[in-house]
């Protein structure tokens, strides 16, 4: 895919460019806050829906973002191809979503309806991409220290066949830690969350709660587990309990050693 090119009118470059001055004062959130009813909120800003979903027949979709503030602001609009590499998120600038408007001008009360319009809907799996919107800040006066947001909402497009997820789980010790590892070899994502274990004398293992809870499809993700007492030893199994998009979780998870 082609990167995608975002020409900014002179202001708007005004406006980044005195940020980037003086980003060592700045503080960066990666994350949004999560309210109920699908919302995501970043101090003065909200923007609805929290996911895109894109049905199989769709080829467009909505994002409203909403300025709470009692000054007006600006917002930049981009749209990325999310893939996972070995457990971890993956970026790439793509133009396989379109953006419209990719910058805007937000009165304080007001709001903002995103249009985002899929170029070509994918084969034979679920595409998935990331919107990053950012809050260009006005310049900075003397003194003061204003704050850079930035909100990262998914996009899940389906294929015309249907997609399911199909995840399994391991536990893999290596280097004196362990890691809860699901492999999904659908072709939809899952979204695992709530996640424990139980060992077969009945302590309860925990993993880290921060990590994002998204398996893309032919992906994997591994969250450490919490050192709490002695490490499942090779061979065992524990009992995981947890909640994803596709149902309840409860089964025994083998534990084997890292290749």
């Amino acid at each position: 895919m082609k990167p995608t090119t975002v020409r900014l009118c002179h202001t708007a470059q005004a406006r980044i460019a005195a940020a980037i001055r003086v980003v060592s004062v700045f503080i960066i959130p990666a994350l949004s806050v999560l309210l109920p009813g699908g919302v995501a909120q970043a101090q003065s800003l909200m923007v609805i829906p929290v996911n895109v979903q894109i049905e199989p027949e769709q080829r467009a979709a909505t994002l409203t973002v909403i300025n709470r503030g009692d000054s007006e602001t600006s917002v930049q609009i981009r749209v990325y191809a999310w893939s996972q590499q070995t457990g971890d998120d993956q970026l790439a600038a793509s133009d396989a979503v379109m953006v419209s408007p990719p910058l805007a001008t937000i009165a304080p009360g007001a709001s903002q309806v995103v249009r985002l319009i899929l170029r070509q809907p994918p084969l034979g799996r679920e595409a998935t991409y990331r919107i990053l919107l950012d809050q260009i800040p006005p310049p900075a006066a003397p003194g003061v220290v204003r704050v850079v947001l930035r909100m990262s909402i998914p996009i899940f497009a389906q294929p015309t066949s249907r997609s399911v997820s199909r995840v399994q789980f391991h536990i893999e010790r290596n280097a004196g830690q362990a890691y809860l590892v699901a492999l999904n070899d659908g072709s939809r994502h899952d979204a695992i969350r709530d996640v424990v274990l139980w060992t077969s004398d009945g302590r309860k293992l925990s993993t880290n709660s921060n990590a994002s809870p998204y398996i893309l499809a032919d992906s994997s993700r591994r969250w450490l587990i919490a050192a709490q007492g002695s490490m499942p030893l090779p061979n065992e199994s524990l009992r995981l309990t947890a909640r994803a998009d596709s149902g309840a979780i409860e089964r025994q998870v083998p534990v084997v050693a890292a290749q």
